[in-house]
């Protein structure tokens, strides 16, 4: 090639418009297109991956966050008792307006919450798509915000540092003061006595006016408080009412029922409450046994020869109460599907059950079969109606309270009640029968003691009728838990017994001081501390083949490497 030709060729390579330098062009376009959009893809598919996280995210904050402001509103004084108790336990048996009231106030507005930010950064995807990962960045940071926001909420409103705190302190209370009724002599009468023991859902001293020792500026419960001051409330010569004061352990139903017929806070403690590393929580109903190494009311009425009847509109098996009851003094168990198996009804009336109108009305009919047996009967009731959140209304309920339907539903049960005391006064068996009327915690509703004090000591309804004996000092004012009743209530069918303590109650008719009389506030303080005392008595047991199928059942959801923690073993 000669260089007149080499000048040409060059010229024909640097020349801008050439075919040559055109074709090098398109293939470094194609170059960065292919790149870039290899980038696009790899940021999309990284932004997909974020994307799932941070939406689970923002769903856990917004349940979080909805669940905490329905619990808050639905319990007013909500604790971790309460909370680690009843996650030990099924939720069959639970009112449906709890569970609805969840789902619309809670579960509901959380998937609403959920929807809408899914909406969200899907418009902004397909929009804004260079902004879509700041969305998502604000999007988490918020979310992350709202769960400390609510853990902090929590964490001060339930107390769980001073819960954490106590439960990593070990008290020797319980076992320094208990006194176990084997251990000491009972002597029934040679007529046995008849119990009626109505546990009063809900059920205050406070709901009396200022006057009678309540602290309302009205009285909602005229038929109760009349009762009280004509028998005994342990109020000494004051007319003002007296009841019981409800500690750590007795704050909710089964609680208050286990403290009442056992003289014990009903504490299970959290040694033996975690399953698995999935945060889930192993339930009662994987016992056999409900605390079998104690002696219960139920248990001593039982082996002197009594019928004990459990006779409730709920289901028993909600909190362990059919276990409970069932193990200790082998009741019968007559609730709401005893009812329904004998065509009383046709299904629910309420969320819980049936109501209290048809309680008393069939009570009646189960006490006159009862009396004409020839042993002696503890018919143990429960009622419903006055149940937060507003309680129950029924057909008899009147409105005198307006814009108060909680009032006006404790009217009517007082109403009731009395009725219903009136009628058994009236029958043959009664002479020979004691009544025992007794709230189980107090009131759990969100704003109906808002008026109240707040230094007013509330306490539960108190009220022993046709008892078998006087106080020793009349004029006392005793100040009593509702762990008392235990021995009081033996004491009241006319039982003597040694030493005039059981449990960690004392007998309120006799001249002893009560714990409570004794500690006072410290007693809170030790009740609300772990107990090994308690943890053995409960003697939870993780080789029971219901506890196996609940580890079976997990590792089906969770799949099988689903670590379940081992160190619940027979050492608890």
């Amino acid at each position: 090639m000669n260089p007149t030709e080499n000048k040409e060729l060059d010229k024909t390579v640097s020349e801008p418009n050439s075919p040559n330098m055109a074709a090098s062009e398109d293939v470094k376009e194609i170059k960065g297109y292919t790149d870039s959009t290899v980038k696009k893809k790899k940021g999309s598919v990284l932004s997909l991956i974020l994307t799932v996280p941070v939406l689970f995210v923002v769903g856990f904050a917004a349940l979080l966050a909805f669940t905490l402001r329905w619990a808050f509103s639905f319990w007013a004084d909500l604790t971790m008792d309460e909370i680690v108790y009843h996650l030990t336990t099924p939720l069959e048996g639970t009112g449906e307006d709890i569970m609805m009231k969840f789902y619309t106030l809670a579960l509901l507005p959380a998937l609403a919450v959920l929807a809408l930010v899914c909406v969200i950064i899907v418009v902004i995807r397909r929009k804004r798509e260079r902004w879509y990962g700041r969305a998502l960045a604000v999007v988490f940071v918020l979310s992350l915000i709202v769960v400390g926001l609510s853990t902090g909420y929590a964490w001060n409103n339930l107390k769980i540092d001073e819960y954490l705190k106590n439960q990593s302190i070990t008290s020797s209370f319980i076992e320094e003061n208990y006194v176990d009724p084997n251990a000491v002599t009972l002597a029934f009468p040679k007529t046995k006595r008849n119990l009626i023991y109505i546990f009063l859902e809900s059920f205050e001293t406070t709901f009396t006016d200022k006057a009678n020792g309540g602290g309302f500026d009205f009285n909602c419960i005229p038929e109760m408080t009349e009762l009280a001051q004509k028998y005994e409330d342990f109020s000494g010569t004051s007319k003002k009412l007296n009841g019981g004061h409800v500690l750590p352990g007795t704050t909710f139903t089964m609680g208050g029922m286990f403290g009442q017929s056992s003289g014990l806070p009903l504490q299970v403690g959290l040694k033996a409450q975690v399953l698995d590393n999935h945060g889930a929580m192993n339930e009662m109903y994987t016992q056999e046994h409900f605390f079998p190494g104690i002696t219960t009311l139920g248990d001593i009425l039982e082996a002197e020869g009594y019928h004990n009847v459990l006779f409730i509109g709920s289901e028993a098996v909600f909190g362990g109460r059919k276990l409970y009851y069932t193990e200790h003094g082998n009741y019968e168990i007559d609730d709401f599907w005893y009812a329904v198996n004998r065509n009383w009804l046709e299904g629910k009336e309420n969320s819980w059950g049936y109501g209290d109108w048809r309680l008393f009305l069939q009570a009646k009919e189960r006490l006159k079969e009862l009396s004409a047996e020839d042993q002696p009967f503890n018919l143990t009731m429960l009622t419903l109606d006055t149940h937060f959140e507003n309680g129950i209304r029924c057909k008899y309920c009147e409105f005198e309270y307006p814009g108060n339907s909680y009032a006006d539903v404790y009217s009517c049960s007082s109403r009731q009640l009395s009725e219903f005391i009136s009628w058994c006064q009236d029958q043959d068996w009664y002479e020979n029968t004691t009544i025992i009327l007794s709230g189980d915690h107090t009131t759990m509703d969100s704003d109906f003691c808002n008026g109240v004090d707040k230094e007013y000591p509330r306490k539960t309804f108190t009220c022993y009728i046709n008892a078998d004996v006087k106080p020793e000092d009349a004029a006392r004012e005793r100040s009593f838990t509702t762990m008392d009743n235990f021995p009081t209530t033996l004491a009241a069918m006319g039982v003597k017994i040694e030493g005039d303590r059981l449990g960690l109650g004392t007998n309120l008719f006799s001249s002893q001081d009560t714990l409570y009389e004794t500690y006072g506030k410290e007693m809170d303080a030790e009740l609300s501390r772990r107990s090994l005392f308690m943890e053995q008595a409960s003697e939870f047991d993780p080789n029971t083949q219901a506890y196996k199928n609940a580890v079976i059942r997990y590792k089906a959801r969770y799949g099988d490497d689903s670590s379940v923690d081992e160190s619940v073993t027979d050492d608890s």
